[in-house]
């Protein structure tokens, strides 16, 4: 029988115990971490906001756990020191400090922006406005965000759109995510623009998506016997109760 050699410091004996079971640990591990790592995108102040429950917890944004989180904002300030860069970024909501790590390589190859700053990249001058990838964290009580990736807006449009799509993942964890127009009209009643009844038309047409009682109105005006003098409002309110 051929001989069989565990080695403990390559498979933990804890997960021989069934076969595959360490494959299976390892793949479930896997997509926990992808799942959890998900990209954020925000405002600044919804970083400082940011709630912890303790120090050695993940942050919460809308009560949902973040990992990497993006963010654009206007560098107001640049500090240069040894082992890091940090800028002071403002993006109408609020400020926050981003650090980015550098080693003593890189630093010799790094270009010199505008008023003498040393800077990362090209581009990030101070007032000029910054895109920002990375990590929320704190030290001393004091709130940073470690950027693995920091770079220039060259399209000013890319604000607005970072703005926009901020407010929707906002609103997509306070409210709910945004269902198809025929969804709602089937849980309203109101599928194809009607309420119910499929036999209003205007025209020849269904009637469109309008409240019961608007309904209801126009049912009483077109039922009513016609005349050049139409139907007194008192009337309608009259034959509606």
């Amino acid at each position: 029988m051929e001989e069989v050699i565990l080695r403990p410091r390559t498979v933990p004996k804890a997960v021989l115990l069934v076969e595959g079971s360490w494959l299976d640990l390892k793949a479930a591990l896997n997509q926990l971490r992808e799942d959890k790592e998900t990209l954020r995108p925000c405002t600044i102040k919804q970083v400082q906001d940011a709630s912890q429950p303790h120090p050695d917890a993940e942050f919460k944004i809308d009560d949902v756990e973040v990992q990497q989180l993006t963010f654009i904002g206007q560098i107001r300030n640049i500090s240069t020191q040894t082992t890091n860069i940090t800028y002071k970024l403002d993006d109408g909501t609020g400020t926050v400090e981003v650090k980015q790590w550098i080693d003593a390589e890189a630093s010799n190859s790094m270009d010199l922006g505008d008023g003498g700053h040393k800077s990362g990249q090209s581009g990030l001058v101070e007032n000029e406005w910054a895109r920002v990838w990375g990590r929320l964290k704190a030290f001393n009580n004091r709130r940073h965000v470690g950027a693995h990736v920091i770079r220039p807006v060259t399209d000013k449009m890319e604000i607005q759109y970072h703005l926009l799509e901020a407010t929707y993942v906002h609103l997509y964890f306070t409210r709910g995510p945004l269902e198809s127009g025929d969804k709602n009209a089937a849980a309203n009643g109101t599928a194809n623009g009607q309420y119910g009844d499929t036999e209003t038309t205007i025209g020849g047409r269904p009637m469109p998506s309008v409240s019961p009682n608007a309904r209801r109105v126009y049912q009483c005006i077109q039922q009513s016997p016609q005349s050049n003098e139409g139907m007194h409002v008192q009337n309608v309110a009259a034959t509606l109760r």
